[in-house]
Order: structure tokens, then sequence, then C-alpha cells
């Protein structure tokens, strides 16, 4: 594809490279070893790649590497059985079913990881269509920190477990194993995939975290509003990086998305500069400033002393609500008329669609303030806190 770009000024699509593979076979017998589809499916995932990089969703392709992950994807003709697989021109596989597969086989895609470790991720349709979405039921607003992991609006404190910093010190002592190996020797390989194996640890130890906390609470909610957090832009407080980095808040933030749709209940995200830990909950009263070391603060108008974190999570769930009262009466009106004329009634039933709070004109400015991103970075605390 790079060559015909070079030599013609167009490119060529995953199709037509597709095409080409009757022909590349006869030039390199080798490609004959693997299995056709496998190929086909390749030369397509290029071509979506190319169109990813030309929609400015992502970097130029790069060639393979062969260190690090592989993976290799079979769109048909697998089997699974109780305690192995059927690959063609493998073979059977021996493998741990760990849970049963009820629906047609579609793609089987076999990946190895850093520690020479084989998995098999088996797509399959069981029928079912994706149930509507309802608001009907319990709403949960979620802040996410460093100290404490979440925190909910019903006033629930998940500690950060941390285990980056529990294998740090492991990890460490094997990568001064690995530099002392000389490059290209058996030792090195060998100690490298030790160094491997700490990483991949700590991974899976993250990932149980995050799909437990995110399954439970997906089960206990109906409606599960959150803050859509910059975590790339994030990244670049010095001081927090590697605190941020551990702690997999993207990763729990698309946990929870997946899982809420596949339940049929309603995931929310609210606008990152939204004052949620400045804003009093009760009579909607916003402070200029709030620091990071100040944990607790109280109201001047209504004395209510606040949870910087707890409030912050309630704040997120009445906007979480709000934008979705807003989007269902808008959507409600539009469906009734499309009309000029009736145009002002639709504002006004968005305006009675607002209703329910106390205050609600007061609502509205706080939860609709000229926010500015600060030099600080976070708005949110990092400072511990107690456990309640």
């Amino acid at each position: 594809m790079n060559q015909t770009y070079i030599d013609t000024g167009y490119g060529l699509s995953g199709y037509e490279v597709k095409g080409l593979i009757p022909q590349l076979k006869k030039e390199y017998e080798w490609l004959s070893l693997a299995y056709s589809a496998c190929l086909q499916q390749v030369c397509l995932n290029l071509g979506v790649a190319f169109n990813n990089f030309f929609e400015k969703r992502a970097k130029y392709p790069r060639f393979k590497s062969k260190h690090g992950r592989q993976s290799l994807q079979y769109p048909q003709n697998v089997k699974v059985f109780d305690n192995y697989l059927k690959i063609p021109k493998v073979g059977d596989v021996k493998a741990v079913i760990h849970r049963p597969i009820q629906g047609k086989l579609k793609t089987v895609t076999i990946s190895k990881n850093c520690c020479d470790q084989y998995f098999a991720s088996v797509l399959f349709d069981d029928g079912k269509e994706k149930p509507e979405p309802l608001t009907e039921g319990k709403a949960v607003g979620i802040d996410v920190g460093l100290t404490h992991f979440a925190i909910t609006s019903d006033g629930s404190k998940f500690d950060n477990p941390r285990f980056f910093t529990k294998h740090e010190r492991n990890l460490k002592r094997k990568q001064q194993q690995l530099s002392r190996k000389q490059k290209g020797s058996n030792n090195r390989n060998k100690s490298r995939k030790k160094v491997a194996k700490v990483h991949c640890k700590i991974t899976n130890c993250r990932e149980d975290f995050l799909h437990k906390l995110s399954r439970r609470l997906v089960d206990e909610n109906q409606v599960i509003v959150t803050e859509n957090l910059n975590v790339k832009g994030l990244m670049h407080n010095h001081k927090l990086a590697k605190a941020i980095h551990q702690v997999g808040w993207g990763m729990f933030m698309t946990m929870l998305k997946y899982k809420a749709e596949q339940e049929g209940k309603i995931y929310q995200e609210v606008d990152r500069f939204f004052p949620s830990s400045k804003t009093c909950h009760v009579c909607l009263n916003q402070v200029d400033s709030l620091p990071l070391d100040v944990r607790t603060w109280t109201c001047d108008k209504c004395h209510t002393t606040h949870d910087r974190d707890v409030n912050a999570a309630i704040n997120l769930r009445e906007e979480g609500l709000r934008i979705l009262r807003v989007r269902n009466s808008a959507s409600q009106a539009e469906c009734k008329t499309h009309s000029r004329q009736t145009c002002g009634t639709r504002d006004k039933a968005v305006q009675r669609g607002l209703g329910g709070f106390p205050h609600e004109r007061l609502r509205q400015e706080a939860y609709c303030p000229d926010v500015r991103r600060g030099r600080g970075g976070r708005k949110k605390s990092t400072t511990p806190l107690s456990v309640g």
C-alpha cells in the first residue's frame, strides 16, 4: 500500500489488497502455511486502520512487531468443544473453557501476551436483542479520586487498591536484573519474561477489581452518572501522573458504559468543567475557590457541612438527571411537531421538564456557570481522607 501510494499517488483499500493474496501466495510460498481466511481478515483490518488514520481517529499504521502481544483472527471454521478448540491448519488445541457458549459462533481471536500465555476470545451471537434503556429506578452519581477510588452519592467510598505500589518493589528488582543481562542472550530473554509476569500480575489484579466494582454498581442502580474526565490531559501533571496511571479511570468508565448498555440501564456523563465540588447540593450556593487540601467545607448560606467528595457525587447525580430530563422533554416535543409555530411551545415543554427540584431557577444558574480550566490540573482532591 505504501509503495502504490509512492508510485501512483493513490492508495489501496483493504478489499483490493485482499484480491492480491492468490498472486502473493505464488510469489511467497510461506503464505500458504496460514489459513486463507486469516490472511483476508488481516487485509480488511489494514483497510480499517488506514480509514481511522484518514479520519483522524488514529495514527499512521505501523508494521506489526514480532515482540510483545501477538494476535490472529479466525472469522470462520473454528469449533469449540468442552476442553479444546479445533483450529484450521493447526488442529486440536487444549483449552480451559470458562463459560458455555450459547449461540452462533462468529469470530475467534487467538492472542499471545508477553508472558507467552495464549488466550482465545470467542465472539458469538446469542440472538437476544439489546434491552431498551429505562430511567425508572435508582440513580447514583460516582466521583472518582486517588485516595478513594470511587465515591457514590449515597455516601459509599471504595478505597484505591494501588496494585502497582504493592508490586513496585518486586518489579524494580526484576528490572534491575534485566538491565544487567547481555543484550541478545537467552538469559536476558528469560529475565524479560520475569518482568512481563509482574506487569501481567498488576494488570490482572486491576482488571479484576474494576470488573467487580463496575458490575456491583450496574446491578444496584438504574442510572449511573459520572464525570467526563480528560485522563490523557491529567497525565501531564507530573506530580500525579504515576498515581493516575495506575488507578485506571478510563477503563472503569468503559466497563460501566458497556455493562449498563447490556443490562438496559443508562450511563450518563457530565462535563468535566462542571463545578461539582464547589456547589452546595442543598441551596446551590457556589463558592469562589476550594483548595485541594480542604476536605470538608461549610456553606455560607445554609450552613450545611459537606464532605467534598460526597457533595460532588450528589451534584453529579442531580446534573445527570437534569440532562436526561431535558433530553427526554426535547425528544417528546420534537415528535409532536416540526413546525415553527410550535417552537415556543416546545421550549416551554422543555422548561416544564426541568421541574422537580426546589429553586429551579437558581439550580439552572448554579449548574451552568462559566467555568474555565485552572492551572492546577485536576479540580478534585488527592489528599488523604479517612474512610467513613
